[in-house]
């Protein structure tokens, strides 16, 4: 319902390869982590926003969206769904082309404030996991 295969493909091929990654740190252990590096495998751009704003894989971190100096096409977002509304906002406000709520981040009211904005958005799904299959 929140993860049409249109809006899927058309944000990981269509939207830009600048991706903020909202909640990414040099954790290796958690999950932004690894979705990070496998996005940078198909040729993403990842901007760690942490924060810590530290630098991960090789790219400079920001302590927040609004902080990141040059155009942003998608956030993902892995901060549990009690705090993804307001990131999905500030994506909208920050020119963000797209939205993509990981595996387990759910907020309808921001699904349908976000999608009403213009933007195209996927919820409780994984890029690492849809991007191979395309």
């Amino acid at each position: 319902m929140y993860g049409d295969p249109e809006t899927i493909r058309r944000i990981l091929t269509q939207h830009g390869d600048t991706w903020a990654v909202v909640g990414l740190s040099n954790n290796s252990d958690r999950a932004a982590y690894g979705v990070a590096r496998v996005l940078q495998r198909f040729g993403k751009r990842v901007v760690p926003v942490h924060p810590k704003a530290e630098a991960v894989h090789g790219e400079q971190g920001y302590a927040s969206l609004a902080e990141i100096p040059f155009p942003v096409d998608v956030v993902d977002v892995f901060v549990n769904s009690a705090l993804a509304g307001p990131v999905a906002d500030q994506a909208a406000a920050a020119g963000a082309r797209a939205v993509w709520f990981q595996l387990g981040v759910v907020d309808e009211d921001a699904f349908e404030r976000t999608t009403s904005a213009g933007l195209d958005m996927v919820m409780d799904r994984c890029p690492a996991i849809e991007i191979p299959a395309l």
